[in-house]
């Protein structure tokens, strides 16, 4: 019997597995801040639901998915769970600064066996990556990100973005120092929020 998520059909092995992140992140939640608390009662539709809703706009055959400011994993982890069983190959990196966060991911990785590792440093400390995808949700703005996307991602790869009521502010922001092709999604989860997916970033002049 299968299950869905963010409309997409899962196994149920995907669907405990996403259960087991969100035990992990509200057992965790109580040490470290991975999570707003306020979110905590509403974590499979506010941060479950809303991470897995970008994987479907992912291109089939990645191989590589960086995930920068990965924090609590969202939506690192839960990417990278939906991706077991639809893209068993591909390979995911979180990057994150904060030491006990990193702890956090390692954990989950090893205890759900995730075909993930993690880098404990500065976005932009970090080696760049040559991504096919790079994912990022609630970081920073729009123009704040597009060093670190096109540091980290391959000449034909995509950024797939997580973006709330100020996207559109943002992308002309953005679009006054960098150029870029542009889908942008409704999010399922957040009336106000756009899923962006940005590829052929390039520095105006």
């Amino acid at each position: 019997m299968g299950m869905t998520i963010a409309g997409q059909d899962v196994s149920r092995e995907t669907y405990e597995q996403l259960k087991q992140l969100s035990d992990l992140v509200q057992k965790w939640t109580k040490k470290i801040n991975l999570i707003s608390p306020a979110t905590i009662s509403d974590i499979w539709a506010r941060h479950i639901t809303d991470s897995a809703q970008i994987y479907p706009f992912a291109p089939e055959n990645f191989r590589k998915w960086v995930d920068i400011g990965s924090g609590g994993g969202f939506p690192g982890l839960v990417v990278a769970i939906l991706a077991k069983a639809k893209n068993p190959e591909a390979t995911f990196v979180l990057l994150e600064s904060d030491q006990r966060k990193c702890t956090f991911l390692r954990t989950v990785i090893r205890e759900l066996d995730l075909n993930a590792s993690v880098i404990a440093t500065r976005i932009e400390d970090a080696p760049p990556q040559l991504a096919d995808i790079v994912s990022a949700r609630a970081l920073t703005s729009l123009s704040a990100l597009m060093p670190y996307l096109e540091t980290h991602l391959s000449p034909t790869g995509q950024a797939l973005l997580h973006k709330g009521k100020r996207h559109a502010e943002e992308i002309a922001e953005a679009r006054q120092s960098w150029f870029f092709d542009l889908e942008d999604h409704q999010s399922l989860t957040d009336p106000d929020g756009r899923l962006l997916v940005i590829k052929g970033i390039r520095r105006v002049g």
